[in-house]
């Protein structure tokens, strides 16, 4: 077997286990139906114990990747119907064509939750934001990301803005002209655009079937990595584990600067969503971003950047004056949804949906 497990990753051992099972059975290296390595057997090979191995089997079963059979085993399944967590993903589209996407946030829910954010704090409404956000918000989404994706950051770790492009076009001021920073090829267009408007060299690396390969990111002439790791748009390259721990270690050996795009990962197939490289290191120079116009609405333009400890003095003595493009109400909105479960709901909704195969999701909506 190839499996190891590793101390200095920083995961626990069941983790690393069921995360390159997931990525074998995902990869098609065990088809449907094809019985999955024994307990006993990679209790011996890995020295881990019986407990270790039940738990990564457990999560592979809870999140649809396996099923155990009586005195047999465990065995690959075919994610319902033939539809992994890639497929899935090549057909969402990123960026706006104004529709408000295959798994609209229910109006009615949104609808309600204005009238209580308005009801609720009325008059300031009409008040100027803090440059970073509102506190308010600002700690809904320190909990929300602590409980559901495994990131501990404190609300000042934490900035608001109108949308990706905003963001991207924050972390090319906070970063400087002088940076050469190296993307995914192909990748989501406006990244490289955003960069290069405000005057900073980009190179483009070759994706593989699992991320950036190791060649790859040795070619990269700069310290700065720009990767969405979950979903890689228009690729739909998901990389994997050992993939983002090599982005970690890129980062850490030429002591540069990670931006993790997490675009689309709250709609995994997992119940549990995927680990961010931002949670395997989160006191080192890895930034986040994120957005909810794919899970909310493109509409709604608000999306958020976490900051790594060793660059919040940097950002606020350049960027710290600028003004929150974020109105009030819509921040305490969104806080209003994160703080109720309203969004978590959503989220979870979709998430069986997903699971579904196309042909079962398409009786549904008929």
């Amino acid at each position: 077997m190839k499996y190891t497990i590793q101390k200095e990753k920083g995961r626990p051992a069941y983790w690393q286990l069921y995360a390159q099972l997931r990525d074998d059975i995902t990869a098609g290296r065990y088809p449907p139906g094809s019985r999955l390595p024994s307990k006993r057997q990679l209790c011996m090979e890995l020295g881990i114990s019986v407990i270790t191995a039940e738990h990564a089997y457990s999560l592979l079963c809870e999140e649809g990747y396996a099923e155990p059979r009586q005195r047999s085993g465990y065995y690959a399944l075919n994610m319902q119907g033939g539809c992994r967590p890639a497929d899935v993903r090549r057909e969402t589209h990123r960026g706006g064509s104004g529709e408000y996407g295959e798994f609209p946030f229910p109006f009615s829910v949104l609808s309600r939750a204005m009238r209580r954010t308005i009801s609720e704090w009325q008059e300031r409404l009409m008040e100027r934001s803090p440059n970073n956000g509102c506190e308010e918000l600002r700690e809904a989404l320190r909990d929300y990301l602590l409980r559901s994706r495994d990131i501990a950051v404190t609300p000042e770790q934490i900035v608001v803005g109108s949308g990706a492009e905003y963001l991207y076009s924050l972390v090319a001021q906070l970063l400087g002209r002088e940076s050469v920073i190296a993307l995914e090829e192909p990748s989501y267009s406006p990244i490289r655009q955003v960069y290069e408007a405000q005057g900073i060299r980009c190179e483009g690396l070759a994706l593989g079937e699992d991320g950036i390969p190791d060649g790859e990111l040795e070619r990269a002439t700069g310290r700065v990595l720009h990767v969405t790791p979950y979903h890689s748009f228009p690729s739909g390259v998901t990389a994997s584990m050992e993939r983002r721990g090599a982005y970690l270690r890129w980062t850490r050996e030429r002591q540069g600067i990670l931006v993790e795009d997490d675009f689309d990962s709250e709609f995994t197939l997992s119940r549990r969503a995927e680990p961010t490289v931002f949670s395997l290191s989160p006191e080192e120079g890895v930034i986040y971003l994120n957005s909810f116009s794919r899970t909310i609405g493109p509409g709604l333009r608000v999306g958020y950047m976490l900051l790594p400890p060793p660059l919040l003095e940097r950002y606020g003595e350049k960027l710290g004056f600028y003004s929150c493009t974020v109105p009030v109400f819509e921040q305490l909105l969104l806080a209003e949804l994160l703080n109720s479960g309203d969004f978590e709901r959503h989220i979870n909704r979709v998430r069986r949906q997903l699971r579904r195969s196309p042909e079962e999701r398409q009786e549904e909506t008929a």
